[in-house]
Parts: C-alpha cells; sequence; structure tokens
C-alpha cells in the first residue's frame, strides 16, 4: 500500500507532518480531514524498490496520453484542476502520479498550468510549454493540447518506423557475425591441428582464414583498446558545441541518410510551428521555439538569423530559403502561406507532405541498408564456408592418397 506523506494545521492551529498509508491519494486526504486536519499538502512518498522499479523518467507516450487525455476532460467541461487530479489519481505509472499530483497541488495555489509544467523541462519541452501558454491566453487550451497529442504521436510513429526497419538488417548482421566466429574459433583450429597431423598444406582460402583468425587472437586487446578510444573520442566530441556541429553536418551530407534525416527536421519545424501559430504565438517566438526543438546543430546555427531577417520585412520563405536547409518545395509552400494569409494552414499542409515523403525516405532507407548488409554478410559467411570446404575437401585427398 502507498504511504504519503503530509503536512497540515491542527485544530489548535498547529503544524503538523507526519506520514499516512492510504490505497490513494484521495483516501489519504479523506482519512486525514477525518482527523481534523486543515490546509493538507499530500505527496506520494517514494521508496528504494519503488524507485529502481519506475525510475523519474517520464516517457513521450506518457505525454501524449497525459495531453489527449486533458483535452478530453476540458472538452467535456470539467475544469483543469479536476482533470489533473483525475489522472493523477487513475495513472499507474508513479512517477506519473507524483507529477500530476504536484500540479494538482500547485494549480491550488493559484499557478497556471503553464507555470506548473516549467517544473518539468525535460518531460515537457519548450516548445510544448510556450504553445500551453499561448493557448491558456487564447482559451483554446483543448484545442493545442489535442494537437499536441497528434503530434507526438506522429513523431513516435517516425521514429517505430526507423527502429522497425533497423531490426532486420541488424539481426542478421548479428547473426552473421556470431556464425563466422563460432567457425573461426571452434572448427577451424580443428582441421589446422589435423592436417598437421598428416603433414599436409591447409589451401589458401583455409590459410588466408586462420591468418586472420590468429590476428584477431594475437591483437584483440589492441582492436578493443583503438574501437575504445574512437568512442570515447567521439562522445567527449559530443560535449563541445564544435564536435556536435562537424557530427551534423556529416550526417547531413551521407547519401539516402542526410536527406532522410533533412525531410525529418523539415517535418518537425513545420509541425512545431503550425501549432504554435494556430496557438497565437507570434513568429518570432515560434521560429526560435520551433529551431530549439529541432536539436540540429547546422539547422540552429543557419535558422538564427531567419527570425531578424524576417522582422526587416524579408517574410519567412526568402530567409529560409536561404538557408539552403529547405528543400524548394517547402519554401514554395510557405510562401503561398505568406501571399494568402494562411500561414498555419500552409505550416500544416507542408508539414503533413513531409510527412509522407520522409515515410518513402525511410522506405527506400531500409530498401538500401538492407541489400548492403546482407551481401557484405553473405560474402563474410560465403568465404567462410569456402575455406571450410577447402579444408575439408583437402582431407578427403589425403585420405585418398
Amino acid at each position: 500500500m502507498p504511504k504519503y506523506a503530509f503536512a497540515g494545521v491542527d485544530v489548535d492551529g498547529n503544524r503538523v507532518k507526519g506520514s499516512h498509508k492510504a490505497p490513494s491519494r484521495g483516501d489519504a486526504e479523506i482519512a486525514l480531514f477525518e482527523r481534523n486536519l486543515r490546509d493538507l499538502r499530500v505527496t506520494e512518498k517514494k521508496g528504494l524498490l519503488q524507485y529502481e522499479i519506475s525510475g523519474p523518467r517520464i516517457k513521450r507516450e506518457h505525454v501524449m496520453h497525459l495531453s489527449r487525455q486533458i483535452a478530453a476532460f476540458l472538452r467535456a467541461g470539467l475544469p483543469i484542476l479536476d482533470a489533473v487530479h483525475s489522472i493523477g489519481a487513475e495513472s499507474d505509472n508513479s512517477s506519473v502520479r507524483r507529477m500530476m499530483h504536484d500540479i494538482e497541488d500547485r494549480l491550488r495555489a493559484g499557478e497556471r498550468f503553464s507555470d506548473t509544467l516549467e517544473r518539468y523541462p525535460k518531460v515537457f519541452p519548450q516548445f510544448y510549454r510556450g504553445i500551453v501558454r499561448s493557448a491558456e491566453l487564447t482559451g483554446e487550451l483543448d484545442t493545442v493540447l489535442a494537437r499536441l497529442a497528434v503530434y507526438i504521436e506522429r513523431d513516435l510513429e517516425a521514429r517505430r518506423k526507423i527502429k522497425s526497419a533497423l531490426i532486420y538488417p541488424i539481426a542478421v548482421a548479428v547473426m552473421s557475425v556470431a556464425t563466422v566466429l563460432v567457425l573461426a574459433i571452434y572448427v577451424l583450429p580443428r582441421f589446422e591441428d589435423f592436417f598437421a597431423d598428416l603433414d599436409a598444406e591447409l589451401p589458401l582460402p583455409t590459410r588466408l582464414l586462420m591468418s586472420f583468425t590468429d590476428f584477431l587472437g594475437m591483437w584483440w586487446w589492441a582492436i578493443l583498446g583503438a574501437l575504445g578510444a574512437w568512442v570515447a573520442l567521439f562522445v567527449i566530441s559530443q560535449r563541445f558545441e564544435k564536435g556536435k556541429y562537424a557530427w551534423h553536418a556529416f550526417l547531413l551530407k551521407v547519401p539516402v541518410l542526410g536527406e532522410t534525416i533533412q525531410y525529418a527536421l523539415v517535418e518537425r519545424f513545420c509541425r512545431v510551428m503550425a501549432s504554435m501559430v494556430s496557438a497565437g504565438v507570434n513568429l518570432p517566438e515560434a521560429i526560435a521555439v520551433a529551431t530549439d526543438s529541432l536539436r540540429n546543430r547546422v539547422y540552429i546555427k543557419r535558422l538564427n538569423g531567419v527570425t531578424e531577417q524576417m522582422l526587416e520585412g524579408q517574410g519567412l520563405a526568402t530567409p529560409l530559403a536561404r538557408t539552403r536547409l529547405f528543400p524548394g518545395t517547402a519554401t514554395a509552400m510557405l510562401r503561398v502561406g505568406e501571399e494568402t494569409g494562411s500561414m498555419d494552414t500552409q505550416l500544416e499542409v507542408t508539414a503533413e507532405y513531409y510527412e509522407g515523403e520522409l515515410d518513402y525516405k525511410i522506405a527506400k532507407l531500409t530498401a538500401l541498408f538492407e541489400p548492403i548488409v546482407i551481401i557484405v554478410m553473405g560474402g563474410i559467411v560465403g568465404f567462410v564456408a569456402v575455406a571450410l570446404v577447402s579444408a575439408m575437401y583437402g582431407i578427403f585427398q589425403q585420405a585418398e592418397v
């Protein structure tokens, strides 16, 4: 049974603190209220075992569900405080439950919903908090939260597609490497010993493979050390801005992969911009938040001057085109939005267009990656097979002699 820490005031006006076990936070509040305690603040206590099981992290799937649930409650006419209370009471995730209880307490203290989210920057990204803040001012919190839920769902779906596309090639590569290692470490040495007993010479493919395995056996520590040093150097470089910029620039130049990343970033930029503009956020702030949400140092650096150029009267499409990071189709669509005064709609249309293009690029990347892995791994396994067959054939020839 969960344990709840409480603080309140007794009938004599004294501050009282303690803990109370109850099936839920609501039950704990009722029990404490019956003990004539007022001005209660009840929070769930987190034990060590509970911390190890649930952890403090709240995944994006939880944020998506929270957004959708709060939007549904608000549309049904329920106040934001009651919506947060209901979600916190019904959540199975202890981290989500504690967060919603904290948000509820702060709402009761008079804070705005957007202000309570500022305490959880790792859970709610900057663009999310900015959109919610603007939605509260315009009175469209339910609509905006529903849009945010859809955006997060699409983003998660894109990530799932990429992960699922990589599963098969990675599985083939792992199985191939495992097969080669087993054959090279356990099978080939038996042939070498057998040929040595017969005073026979191993075939050329077998000798080549044995030389390679001997090299690995002799210098494995140096290979692992070099690999570890490279990984450490890469990790250290990613702590510096120049290192991140160089890595992101390299990824954008990789054939097929770079174009896929570009489309993903364009889709995210337009999606975040559309959500913020629809919520009433001014364009300069929307551009700043959308740029920060990309997390790609090349895009962030080149987009920094877009706001200044836009304020000078150059519009949005032209400065974006100058960055050379947005395809011509995207800038053309945004130019139409500027000319017709429907920028929010055009941003949404552009995002949907590049969402479809991104699906095509992911499929193309997968179609290219799979055969490369299969051909390379097949060639390695085939060479090992030839080395084994050659050795077996040599044994049969030796036996005939």
